[in-house]
């Protein structure tokens, strides 16, 4: 399995992971924010989806930027290019909204953003569009430091070390992988949490984590992490 973090319109990352790993043996699960930001968005999104209905192993989760029809985010150059495009503007909402929140693994669980307040993974599925689980899936951050809910920054809220072990217990799972946030480390929780991104567009090294699901995964040493 490869999970691939936040692309945000480079087009040339996305081509380059599905050239070196997509095949019927590999999953790929790509984190959300596929648009804006880069310079390529719409090259980028129309090529995964294209790809997403030949692949069956091609996982597509929802990020912030996808979900802009529901709750606004900047910068939003994707977005925007629509504005005189209503039909076609229509047509990604609809489509975005259906991308699925996370997926779940052997010992792992991935999404956007942050974990919803819940209890067993079937309630991530009856999790409704634009409520407060919805929410932190998309656009929470998380602190390593100790508490529950830590406050609210520009509208992200940020979790912290308490809140996260609670979830995962409750959930049964030991390793979050997510992307959504520049500024969290790669590590975090005692390596229960692997926060990765794989766009060119905050000037850094883009990286993708692969694991073996034949085997449980305990922690992010589990993963090995590639850059390129």
């Amino acid at each position: 399995m490869v999970v691939v973090g936040d692309t945000h319109g480079d087009y040339q990352a996305s081509r380059l992971v599905v050239k070196n790993y997509l095949d019927r043996n590999t999953f790929l699960i790509f984190l959300g924010d596929y648009v804006d930001r880069g310079p390529s968005s719409r090259e980028n999104i129309d090529y995964l989806l294209e790809l997403r209905e030949k692949n069956q192993n091609l996982i597509l989760l929802a990020g912030n930027h996808e979900t802009y029809p529901v709750l606004e985010c900047s910068p939003a150059d994707f977005w925007d290019s629509l504005v005189t495009t209503p039909q076609l503007k229509n047509y990604y909402r609809d489509v975005f909204l259906k991308l699925p929140l996370a997926v779940a693994g052997n010992g792992f669980l991935a999404l956007h953003g942050g974990l919803p307040d819940v209890k067993t993974l079937k309630q991530i599925d009856e999790i409704e569009t634009g409520d407060e689980n919805w929410f932190r899936i998309t656009w929470a951050d998380f602190r390593d430091k100790p508490g529950e809910y830590l406050g609210d920054f520009l509208g992200r809220p940020k979790l912290g070390k308490d809140y996260f072990q609670r979830v995962m217990k409750s959930l049964r799972r030991n390793v979050l992988v997510r992307s959504h946030d520049p500024l969290a480390p790669e590590r975090m929780f005692d390596n229960r949490c692997l926060t990765i991104f794989t766009s060119s567009a905050y000037g850094r090294e883009r990286k993708i984590a692969i694991t073996n699901l034949n085997r449980c995964v305990h922690s992010v040493e589990d993963f090995e992490i590639i850059s390129f």
